[in-house]
């Protein structure tokens, strides 16, 4: 019995159905080489040479995406992501464990005590010795190729995402802005994006 079950593990793959409120998609889960599990979220005709997917990679964040914390945009960016993939019919959303722009919770809440204190959230990372941005995309790279993605529209802000995309080679032939969620608790946090970061964002 437990050799059927050791069997059957080997057999099925961490690719499955996932109705959500924004419609239908498959969910696929990677275990990287940091051992931590990355998801890929995915729909429509990933092969179709005349349609080209739009695809989102999105940063783990925990207070914004379960929390709707106002702090950020990030929960507001994965749902608008989830709407526009559906209305395209095809693309997908690369969900990445890097939690706090690869720094971790307990930092980044830590990060945030700082900015409680006037401090922006470059210099927030930095007062902790911690990188303004830690976070890596070839693993992502690696994930859209094994969904069948290689050439791509991109909605992101971030031009290292682009970059580092490119770099692995995934053809980014239209980066696509993402500009929601915007309010007085996060407007110093979008512009420090913007201003020392080199965000695409008019804030």
């Amino acid at each position: 019995m437990e050799q059927a079950k050791a069997s059957l593990k080997e057999q099925i793959e961490s690719d499955s159905k996932l109705p959500t409120k924004f419609g239908n998609f498959r969910i696929r889960v990677f275990v990287g080489p940091d051992g931590k599990e990355h998801t890929a979220l995915y729909t429509g005709d990933l092969s179709n040479p005349e349609k080209t997917p739009i695809v989102r990679i999105h940063s783990e964040c925990l207070t914004g995406d379960a929390f709707g914390s106002l702090k950020c945009d990030c929960g507001p960016q994965l749902e608008s992501a989830m709407r526009r993939i559906q209305e395209e019919g095809c693309g997908a959303i690369v969900y990445l464990r890097q939690e706090g722009r690869g720094i971790g919770l307990y930092s980044k809440i830590q990060a945030y005590a700082l900015q409680d204190q006037g401090h922006d959230t470059l210099d927030a990372n930095l007062l902790l010795g911690l990188p303004a941005d830690g976070r890596k995309y070839d693993f992502a790279s690696e994930m859209l190729k094994s969904v069948g993605l290689k050439r791509i529209k991109l909605l992101t802000n971030n031009p290292l995402k682009l970059q580092a995309l490119e770099e692995n080679g995934i053809e980014v032939v239209e980066r696509k802005s993402i500009v929601v969620g915007l309010n007085e608790k996060n407007e110093k946090y979008l512009s420090t994006k913007a201003k020392r970061m080199g965000h695409y964002l008019e804030v």
